[in-house]
């Protein structure tokens, strides 16, 4: 699947819309069939793939990539499992299409419905995570949509390779292999003629950084959904279990740095931080803090917070502290610097809970809960597309029924308007 030449972009582009039609008349029982075989088939070319992904790893040790962007790209045993089984989950899931979300009937006598219905050809651009590849694929194809993929240069060994596991499971099932159609042209310009495929992509979905992101809002012509960033907050209530505190804020900010919903900034209530802030300290084992002037004073050993840290996506062993007056003070913190992913407040006190999972502006909020748990997953939606952080079409976690959409189906008798 080259896409050197001139208007390759393009001529991939006109196959997955060709693709489309089979992939939305598919059946339920054929979709479930080709993501078991598509499972079964990542594992039975383990080596193939494995050996493609070590290339990418060498590659971007050799650059000086950071190591947690190396871990973002390493694929090992278990994570190729993990990716067999996102498969296996997403076919055990109902299938969206033709679900009748609504049904009444008119005075004049017309029967009205709507249908859940595929969205076509699904585009998605995404960075060193290869696991997407098959990740999107599945949820396209099981949401009768055809996966039309453009990945990192860091990733194409490892695309290539799961790309071509999948398509062989697809002909053997009798499905298109253009149900997932890979752009193997890295180039900035093949980028941006990804995003212009406007009459053959219904719905560009970005995963990445804020340069991809920028990207996107300056040349695409196409609709699309951003997978933004994920500057997450954990706010330590006056009414806070300091334990579960700690606990929750080591496991939003620890258990995966390198990630979206991985907490970067921690906010503490005053009347708590001289406890709370020595004891999240030593469990924070190798995270560099920085803090504002109230958080300096209980930890004087901490680097002061700039303006830019309040907004900053580390995704790495960093944390932002600040100390707030009360409540309010904390939900205007994180409605002025956080990203709308995700939010989450440690309380025991509900009426605190309820002012925030009302007043605070983000995709997912969470009371006594990590930051973690916001995820395709977890939420049982099978592996994820994306989580949005915009408010149309979709917002949080892209599962299947956010790659439909709904269309009206009209019976009726011989009725003619007057």
């Amino acid at each position: 699947m080259k896409a050197t030449a001139p208007g390759a972009v393009r001529g991939l582009a006109l196959r997955a819309r060709a693709a489309a039609p089979a992939v939305a008349a598919a059946s339920t029982g054929a979709k479930d069939a080709a993501l078991l075989a598509s499972a079964d088939q990542l594992l039975r070319d383990a080596a193939e793939i494995m050996a493609a992904n070590q290339v990418d790893v060498d590659r971007a040790r050799t650059v000086g990539t950071p190591e947690q962007m190396v871990d973002r790209l390493l694929l090992d045993n278990d994570r190729l499992v993990a990716m067999a089984d996102g498969l296996r989950q997403v076919a055990d899931l109902p299938d969206p299409v033709g679900t009748v979300t609504a049904e009444w009937s008119r005075p004049n006598g017309l029967m009205m419905r709507k249908v859940r219905v595929p969205l076509g050809v699904v585009a998605i651009i995404y960075e060193n995570r290869p696991n997407v590849t098959s990740d999107a694929f599945g949820l396209c194809l099981k949401s009768g949509n055809v996966a039309f993929l453009r990945g990192s240069s860091g990733g194409l060994s490892s695309n290539l390779a799961i790309t071509r596991s999948i398509r062989r499971a697809l002909f053997e099932n009798g499905l298109p292999e253009d149900a997932v159609v890979l752009v193997d042209d890295v180039s900035r310009e093949a980028a941006v003629d990804f995003m212009r495929q406007r009459g053959l992509v219904d719905c560009l979905i970005p995963r990445g950084g804020p340069a991809l992101i920028s990207s996107i809002l300056e040349n695409a012509t196409v609709p699309y959904v951003i997978d933004g960033d994920g500057n997450c907050h954990v706010y330590v209530d006056a009414a806070a279990d300091l334990e579960m505190a700690a606990d929750i804020i080591v496991n939003a900010k620890m258990q995966r740095p390198s990630v979206c919903n991985a907490a970067e900034s921690l906010v503490v209530h005053q009347a708590v931080a001289g406890d709370f802030l020595p004891l999240a300290a030593s469990v924070l084992t190798g995270v560099e803090l920085v803090g504002d002037e109230r958080a300096r004073q209980v930890l004087p050993y901490i680097a002061a917070a700039t303006d830019e840290d309040w907004s900053t996506e580390y995704l790495d062993l960093k944390l932002s502290i600040r100390v707030v007056n009360d409540l309010d003070e904390a939900i205007a913190h994180i409605n002025g610097t956080g990203s709308g992913h995700s939010e989450a407040i440690v309380t025991e006190d509900a009426l605190a809970a309820d002012r925030f999972t009302n007043e605070v502006d983000a995709a997912a909020v969470l009371v006594n809960v990590s930051t973690r748990f916001v995820d395709g997953d977890e939420f049982g939606f099978g592996a994820e597309i994306g989580i949005s952080t915009q408010k149309l079409h979709a917002r949080g976690p892209m599962g299947l029924e956010q790659l439909t959409t709904e269309k009206y189906v009209i019976h009726g008798t011989g009725q003619v308007r007057a």
